[in-house]
């Protein structure tokens, strides 16, 4: 699908790409990962032709429609689910066409608007919005009416109703909930084209990739598998560069010994130059430079409090009165619990983090908490409220106002900010090293609770993974809102859930969760046939292809002329396959048993699969003959 040869690109002072290159197989779902900071994101608009490489590095099919979500949609009075229908381009063509055709023409619209399917076109993209969040009355409202966050999910679903044959998603998880990521990502393992994903989150990566797409060094290098198996391959590649360097190195020793020792006698001069000249051709084997990723310091608290750290009895909570948000919590958490707080956007997390930070209180019902009990508390919100002319280091010296300066550059630096960024507006730090900045400093008073609301958002993975080894190491009770599957089932040991203007605990794991958000986005979802096109309202022209008034459950004609075809490339492909194995057996040497014995295994299994093919093929054709 993509090709990318000998690419090099360079850009505001530096060098991004160096001879890259790379071939995506069609079909398959690449997952886009490296440093922050590397290039992904500059990879991206170099596909799109955003940035200019060049010449032909970069080639894709000529008729190959690419697809992103650039930017947030814009507040225009059109709804939603209007919105998301404009996507598809040639079906809004079609029915723009349609109201001022000429009647000889309208037949040929009207004909393809049935093969498109486009009577299914909106329930396919409600069914995409409900996945998304946004419920069926949400659906009709203007888009003005909803936050840029909100409108960046409109862009994101109108990228999947318009099936790009590539789709290139820039962590689109990061404006989503976790309910949201749920469902992404199992959209997006049934996604029918090519995706490139550029994304931190691990347990996307590692459900929803067929490879791995590493950017580094100014190098691509694609691996097969997901993020686990990526892993793995780079841990072994590692490994066998460190051994071949060790022997390598051990090489170099020997012929160096012998030619210090032996350069000056005339006897063993030639075997001396000899070896000289074979230390000269020696290529210094490459080795995997893995960078540092600095650890974050959340102090646990020097003196346990007695339990419960929090009780919640019958207690309401909103901010105006008479109108709670939350009803009814009835809850306890002790120094040990690790809270995971699930629950769709507007469902009260950011309310409940609120009341237990003591930023909110209760209107009716009690609140328990010990006086002494301190809370960090980071929420995504902090990082856009930074001011942008502040310093990491005038930020630390407002926190440690009776510190010394070497201390607090010191305290600076165990964060992983060094003497270069210390001094660096917070408008020139990029959103990992502000998120890392100000988780550390919500933590820096050894809270006896944490509450971290989208603490990873900013986050590579391997500071995901840093910051995961940070909470296991802390001794004081989290409540932990994120999108971030992995981080969620590697943390939280209890799970409550926000729901119906409540808090109560949830009964189940993360497995079950993700079974019961999919279920409730199908079930919520408007079934195909319940929204027709809209010129269907209008009495069909005169030349339009009658419509059968009882359409019958099932499969629709181009629907199912596509299995047809889908079946007819399967067969050929299986058959030529059949044919190059029976090529092999002829030219096979009869003394190599194990050869011959893989072959035969393998034209077996082929044949199989041909003889299935065979019958789908039938079964699409009888099919197609009943409804035709």
């Amino acid at each position: 699908m993509l090709q990318i040869t000998d690419l090099t690109f360079s850009a505001w002072g530096r060098k991004f790409l160096d001879d890259a290159s790379v071939s995506l197989p069609p079909g398959s779902k690449v997952g886009l990962v490296g440093r922050n900071g590397i290039g992904k994101s500059t990879l991206f608009k170099l596909i799109l032709g955003e940035l200019a490489a060049g010449g032909d590095e970069i080639s894709l099919p000529k008729t190959a429609r690419i697809g992103s979500v650039d930017q947030e949609h814009p507040a225009t009075p059109v709804s939603v689910l209007e919105t998301i229908l404009e996507a598809d381009e040639e079906r809004h063509d079609l029915l723009t066409r349609l109201e001022t055709a000429e009647p000889e023409e309208m037949g040929e619209i009207w004909t393809r608007l049935i093969e498109i399917d486009a009577d299914a076109a909106p329930a396919r993209a409600s069914e995409i919005l409900v996945g998304l969040g946004f419920d069926q009355e949400n659906q009709q409202r203007p888009m003005s009416e909803f936050s840029g966050g909100w409108r960046m999910r409109v862009a994101l679903a109108a990228a999947l109703f318009a099936e790009p044959d590539m789709l290139l998603l820039d962590e689109p998880t990061n404006y989503l909930d976790l309910e949201g990521a749920l469902w992404l990502e199992a959209r997006l393992k049934k996604y029918p084209h090519t995706a490139l994903i550029i994304s931190h989150d691990r347990e996307l990566l590692d459900n929803c990739c067929t490879h791995i797409l590493h950017l580094a060094n100014r190098t691509l290098e694609l691996y097969t598998g997901n993020y686990g198996q990526f892993e793995k391959a780079r841990a072994e590649k590692a490994r066998l560069q460190l051994s071949a360097k060790a022997k390598q190195d051990a090489e170099r020793a020997h012929l160096q010994a012998f030619v210090d020792r032996f350069k000056a006698k005339a006897s063993k001069a030639a075997q001396a130059q000899s070896r000289m000249k074979r230390l000269a051709k020696m290529q210094p084997v490459a080795t995997t430079i893995e960078e540092r990723v600095a650890p974050f310091t959340l102090p646990s608290p020097p003196r346990p409090l007695a339990p419960p750290l929090i009780r919640l009895e019958q207690a309401n909570v909103g901010y105006e009165p008479g109108k709670p948000i939350l009803r009814n919590l009835n809850l306890r958490m002790d120094l040990d619990d690790r809270i995971g707080l699930l629950g769709v956007n507007g469902a009260g997390k950011s309310t409940f983090a609120k009341m237990i930070a003591g930023a909110l209180n209760v209107e009716s019902g009690e609140l328990h908490r010990d006086r002494k009990m301190r809370v960090g508390w980071f929420h995504q919100h902090q990082i856009e409220a930074m001011d942008p002319t502040d310093t990491p280091l005038e930020i630390v010296r407002r926190a440690m106002p009776d510190a010394t300066e070497s201390s607090r550059r010191s305290k600076l630096a165990q964060w992983g900010l060094g003497y270069e960024k210390q001094e660096t507006t917070v408008a020139s730090l990029s959103g990992g090293e502000r998120a890392r900045l100000l988780l550390n400093q919500v933590a820096m008073d050894a809270p006896h609770i944490l509450i971290l609301d989208e603490p990873t958002n900013h986050l590579d993975i391997d500071s995901r993974r840093a910051l995961l080894d940070a909470l296991n190491d802390y001794s004081g009770a989290v409540i932990l809102i994120t999108h971030d599957r992995s981080l969620m089932e590697l943390v939280a040991d209890r799970l409550w859930l926000a729901a119906d203007g409540t808090v109560k605990p949830y009964d189940g794991d993360m497995d079950d969760y993700a079974k019961f958000v999919l279920d409730r986005a199908k079930q919520a979802a408007v079934k195909p046939g319940q929204i027709k096109v809209e010129a269907e309202a209008k009495p069909a022209p005169a030349g339009a292809p009658a419509k059968k008034a009882d359409k019958k459950s099932g499969p629709s004609p181009s629907t199912l002329r596509h299995a047809v075809k889908k079946a007819e490339e399967r067969m050929a492909a299986l058959t030529a396959e059949v044919a190059r194995i029976d090529d092999d057996l002829a030219n096979a040497a009869i003394s190599n048993p194990k050869a011959l014995e893989g072959l035969t295994r393998a034209r077996a299994k082929t044949q199989a699969d041909l003889e299935a093919a065979e019958a789908a093929w039938m079964q699409a054709e009888e099919a197609l003959a009943e409804v035709a």
